[in-house]
């Protein structure tokens, strides 16, 4: 009796797994298409850019390096401020590009990395520079560049980029 009550349960129990297995999980929402890619950004644009990033750096007593490049990744205009590291020079430029290439902040894939696990795979991603400092630049909801600095710490970086964007959207 004991053998039949138990054998019982289990095929009960079984049963139920299995009709909870086979109830489809509900799908995520679909993320928002990414932003297109625009017309180029001009050198006056770009010179406006890095102006309102260099202010802001200079306001905060930073030094920085300030790349622009079009939706392609190629450099518009690069600025060193006098004194800043050579260094800095190809974080800047990793950051534009990565910016532009993703079309998001690098501060987004700094966020992965910072999580670890499965999102560390970010590392793989050739050109990806995973570091605060890099935006998309956008006019009239089209990614026309991308700005990128280095010099400071990330979060000083991510200051005088968003200056930069704050600067053009104006």
């Amino acid at each position: 009796m004991f053998d039949k009550r138990w054998s019982l349960g289990c095929v009960l129990a079984l049963s139920s797994l299995a009709a909870q297995a086979q109830t489809p999980a509900a799908a995520p929402p679909a993320p928002p298409p990414p932003l297109p890619y625009g017309e180029t950004i001009s050198l006056d644009t770009a010179k406006a850019c890095v102006a309102a990033a260099q202010a802001a750096a200079v306001k905060n007593q930073w030094l920085m390096v300030v790349t622009v490049v079009d939706p392609g990744g190629h450099e518009v205009l690069v600025e060193r401020m006098d004194n800043t590291m050579f260094g800095s020079v190809e974080p800047a430029r990793q950051k534009a590009v990565t910016a532009v290439a993703f079309r998001r902040s690098t501060k987004v894939f700094e966020d992965m990395v910072a999580s670890g696990g499965a999102a560390l795979r970010i590392l793989r991603l050739p050109e990806a520079l995973p570091i605060e400092g890099g935006l998309p630049i956008v006019k009239d909801g089209k990614i026309i560049g991308g700005v990128g600095t280095s010099g400071g710490s990330a979060q000083q970086d991510g200051v005088v980029a968003q200056a930069c964007v704050d600067a053009l959207a104006k």
